[in-house]
């Protein structure tokens, strides 16, 4: 059994080698030199003496690097200012080449790879100078779009090449120019019994706001302290407010009605002669349901105010509502005149409603979500 194991073990490893070898040669039949090249390598780390992926990485790697240096050529020629970046990416996935082949002992016995750190290193601080100066010529102009323009650039030198100059500044800078900025007030509310309540919504709002990642990136939102500390100038204010709200109106409906057992049951019994024998007959029960509905619901007004000209540039009210039930039942009669359902029913007991903070939490929920999704559409456009 064990030696039937081992040979179907073999028999896996050469299957799997061979669509290794096949799967590098047709990588290299179809010009996709650079996976044929990955492909043989990681065979040959694995079984260093098979030939047909010696013979593939032979061929595939001379062309594979041939290919990006005639790339990179047609790169250089190009009246493209950000024709470092196409030069860069064909840099790094030649030394990417060069990483795989210098790890496999067997593949450094058949070719010798070429080393092009020194190349990539050129086009990427000219990829990120390039970047730079034109991000630094935006942001002189100093106007919103252009200082947005300036900062997409000094960040693709972030990436590129972090920690660039004094680029980290520059997309402080930029930003600040380019961001618009809102002030959110905080939502009011007109009685102090629910403010522990108005907390938890504010701090939602608070919080979906300042995240801002489902929101357009240059659009700002600050607190009102914040926005105080720092002597902003915000180009709008949002204005929250509920209007209107009732928390904890309460409905009880009841409803009662007699009931006779669908079948005849044993109701007593009687003697006939010596023999006792049971007597059958209908059976009723006075049934009453009642339900307790506590209701809860609120408005809120959204006021959008330019703040310079002081003028409303939109406003939208959003509202919500939360109904909690409570449903029960007794009965007074012989219970077998009732239905299962109805029986059960009757074993459930009234209970307290969530106390009136909760109620406006819940109540406060389909508001939030709406006035986020206004809040999202809105400003995408700015």
């Amino acid at each position: 059994m064990k030696n039937w194991l081992t040979a179907i073990s073999r028999l896996l490893v050469i299957i799997i080698l061979f669509n290794g070898c096949k799967s590098a040669e047709k990588s290299l039949k179809k010009g996709d030199f650079d996976d044929s090249v990955l492909r043989s390598a990681d065979r040959l780390k694995s079984s260093p003496s098979q030939s047909s992926s010696m013979e593939t990485l032979k061929q595939a790697y001379p062309l594979a690097v041939e290919q990006h240096l005639n790339d990179i050529k047609q790169f250089q020629s190009s009246d493209d200012i950000f024709k470092w970046e196409p030069q860069l990416d064909t840099y790094v996935k030649l030394n990417r080449l060069f990483n795989v082949v210098s790890q496999c002992p067997a593949c450094i016995k058949i070719i010798a790879p070429k080393n092009f750190e020194k190349e990539e290193k050129i086009a990427r601080h000219n990829a990120a100078n390039v970047r730079y100066k034109e991000g630094s010529g935006l942001l002189k102009i100093g106007d919103r779009e252009n200082a947005r323009k300036a900062y997409e650039h000094f960040e693709k030198v972030n990436a590129i090449l972090p920690d660039f100059n004094d680029v980290q500044k520059k997309m402080d800078l930029s930003y600040e120019i380019a961001s618009f900025k809102v002030v959110v007030e905080q939502v009011l509310v007109t009685s102090k019994t629910y403010q522990l309540s108005n907390e938890y919504f504010q701090d939602r709002v608070n919080e979906y706001l300042q995240t801002n990642k489902r929101l357009n990136k240059f659009v700002r939102f600050y607190m009102p302290n914040e926005a105080a500390e720092l002597k902003l100038q915000p180009d709008h204010v949002i204005t929250l407010q509920f209007d209107d709200f009732v928390v904890g109106q309460t409905l009880i409906e009841r409803n009662t009605e007699n009931l006779i057992s669908k079948d005849s049951v044993k109701v007593g019994e009687k003697f006939v002669g010596r023999s006792k024998i049971p007597v059958f007959g209908k059976v009723t029960a006075k049934f009453t349901q009642s339900r307790k509905t506590v209701l809860s619901a609120g408005l809120l007004d959204m006021q959008i105010t330019d703040f310079r000209t002081k003028r409303i540039v939109n406003q939208e009210k959003f509202n919500g509502e939360y109904n909690w039930m409570c449903e029960w039942a007794n009965f007074n009669g012989d219970e077998r005149a009732l239905t299962p359902a109805q029986l059960r029913k009757c074993k459930s007991q009234e209970l307290l409603p969530p106390d009136p903070q909760q109620l406006f939490i819940e109540f406060s929920k389909p508001i939030y979500e709406r006035l986020t999704s206004k809040l999202q559409t809105y400003y995408a456009k700015y």
